[in-house]
């Protein structure tokens, strides 16, 4: 793969909707991916949508600048142990693992982003009542929180507004349930939307509410990690 610099800008507005998938083969074989934003050739700071057909698995193999992953649907295998949809991942620099899927899973997958001094594996099962505290309007499942980062998913409210303030740092989301409306349009489930620091977009859940993972923090000229070439 040659070099790609895609969504590379990180101080823009970055949005990708449905309508915009590519699935686009990897060089595992039943495996393939929707790329959001990348730096990099085949082994890139990269944030994807990666999609394993059933069957498929990847030789065992190591992650520099660690590996972020959100199994979306399915069951996702890591090492032999099953992780069904709903669970959250997080891999430091250095680890190693064999993943596989049994019966085909969606995976979203953030690679080459975490800061060096991050050194705790993370395995949150966010289909756990227990994980989950807040208000009826706002409901929260915290899944890491660090010096250049904070992750989490989001149940917003009809009507609720997501950002009141500036954003510091900035912030990442894919949509996972419901809508997210904005003076542009709508944005629906499995929209994509990354802001630069200091923006302040205007989205509010619809009537149906709106579901969400949401880093916010990584993307300042101090805290974004991995985007040299």
């Amino acid at each position: 793969m040659t070099m790609m610099l895609l969504n590379s800008d990180f101080s823009q507005r970055a949005i990708v909707t449905l309508d915009d998938y590519q699935w686009i083969p990897s060089p595992q074989p039943g495996v393939e991916r929707v790329m959001l934003d990348r730096i990099g050739r085949e082994q890139a700071r990269a944030t994807s949508l990666v999609r394993y057909a059933p069957g498929s698995e990847f030789p065992a193999h190591s992650h520099p600048g660690g590996e972020e992953i959100l199994v979306l649907d399915g069951i996702f295998t890591e090492n032999g142990i099953d992780y069904p949809a709903g669970w959250y991942l997080r891999s430091p620099d250095g680890s190693t693992h064999q993943p596989s899927s049994r019966d085909g899973t969606t995976l979203f997958v953030k690679l080459r982003q975490m800061s060096a001094d991050e050194r705790q594996p993370v395995r949150i099962n966010t289909q756990e009542a227990a994980n989950w505290h807040g208000q009826p309007q706002r409901q929260v499942c915290p899944l890491f929180s660090g010096t250049s980062e904070t992750v989490l998913l989001q149940k917003l409210a009809p009507g609720e507004r997501l950002f009141c303030a500036p954003l510091v740092g900035g912030a990442e989301i894919l949509l996972l349930q419901g809508e997210l409306h904005a003076p542009e349009g709508c944005y629906e489930a499995g929209c994509w939307l990354r802001f630069p620091p200091g923006d302040m977009p205007a989205l509010i859940a619809t009537a149906s509410g709106a579901f969400f993972y949401l880093k916010t923090g990584h993307l300042s000229s101090i805290t974004l990690t991995g985007a040299t070439l």
